[in-house]
């Protein structure tokens, strides 16, 4: 399931209409799949979900979508979803709304999922809002407009959901909806940072190294960079290997660099593999190793990456690690 990073999960409450033996039955379902026995929970709320319980019809579709007690269903878990997004159930409509942004279960149509997830970002839910400020940025399923994006980050961003919180400092950043703005950048990028965001740790990394909205402090970056590093991000991982190979916040440390850009390579980041690559060539933090450098550059070159491709193109030309071959 290609959206299972984003779906919302097991409703926890009733809705205050619901009568009390419903509510009762309701709550031994969510009981049982909070213990893992999702065979009683299906038994529960399939019924529920018949007689029209949104909420029950809303956890039977997540149960279908991930396949918790009962065979992994797409097409069924936008049935439940749509039932309970037709009766209004925000959850409902934001898991519909991806559904069909993914085409799981469903033909992809960004139109529809611009529907659903714009029904229930309206009912305040922060999740829909920042789907719906990607579709706004992108153009998906409505014409690209910035300062629509600008406006449903912020409402998400406001409740603080920090990825939205950090694709508002993009949009600050970049002067995108809003006029550019750095400062106000830092202070998104800051809230998704303390929040644990690995990539808005980054993001905050980049505005300290580079003195855009706060004073240049390479320290400080550093340490925004290794917690985004250490929670695997390759962007991460190769610029701080970068502070590493250049002292900058650090003291030089060659090995540490390799180690950084290693991590960055095996993810497929190719600006990593180029500087792991050029290590391997000049044989600082680990032996010069031509065949491994020619290994990195090709991998970084055959993404597109300019510079590996001229390294590499070097390597051929000059024989090192290659056979000596002009033509490549």
């Amino acid at each position: 399931m290609n959206f299972k990073k984003i779906i919302t999960g097991l409703a926890l409450s009733m809705l205050l209409s619901t009568g009390m033996a419903v509510a009762a039955d309701f709550s031994k379902g969510l009981q049982a799949a909070q213990s893992g026995d999702f065979k009683t929970a299906l038994a529960v709320w399939t019924p529920l979900a018949e007689q029209g319980n949104a909420m029950a019809q809303f956890n039977l579709g997540h149960m279908y979508a991930n396949g918790y007690g009962v065979p992994e269903n797409d097409k069924t878990a936008v049935k439940w979803f749509t039932k309970a997004a037709e009766q209004g159930l925000a959850e409902g409509q934001f898991n519909l709304g991806a559904m069909y942004d993914f085409g799981d279960g469903v033909p992809e149509n960004d139109k529809t999922a611009v529907k659903w997830y714009t029904l229930a970002a309206e009912q305040g839910f922060a999740m829909p809002q920042y789907q719906l400020g990607i579709m706004y940025a992108n153009g998906r399923g409505v014409p690209e407009n910035d300062k629509t994006a600008v406006k449903w980050y912020t409402l998400a961003a406001e409740q603080g959901f920090a990825i939205a919180q950090r694709y508002l400092g993009v949009m600050y950043a970049n002067g995108r909806g809003v006029p550019e703005n750095d400062k106000t950048a830092v202070k998104w990028y800051t809230l998704a940072a303390e929040q644990g965001y690995a990539k808005g740790q980054y993001n905050l990394g980049t505005m300290y190294a580079n003195g855009r909205g706060v004073p240049e402090n390479d320290k400080t970056a550093v340490k925004w960079f290794t917690l985004a590093a250490e929670q695997g991000y390759a962007t991460a991982q190769r610029y701080l290997g970068a502070m590493y190979d250049f002292g900058d916040g650090v003291p030089q440390n060659d090995k540490t660099a390799v180690k950084w850009y290693t991590l960055a390579a095996e993810q497929g980041y190719a600006k990593g593999q180029f500087n792991l690559g050029t290590m391997y060539a000049n044989g600082r933090g680990v032996p010069e190793n031509h065949k491994t450098a020619v290994k990195w550059y090709t991998l970084a070159a055959e993404q597109g990456y300019a510079r590996a491709q001229f390294n590499l193109g070097t390597m051929y030309a000059n024989g090192r690690g290659v056979p000596e071959n002009d033509k490549t």
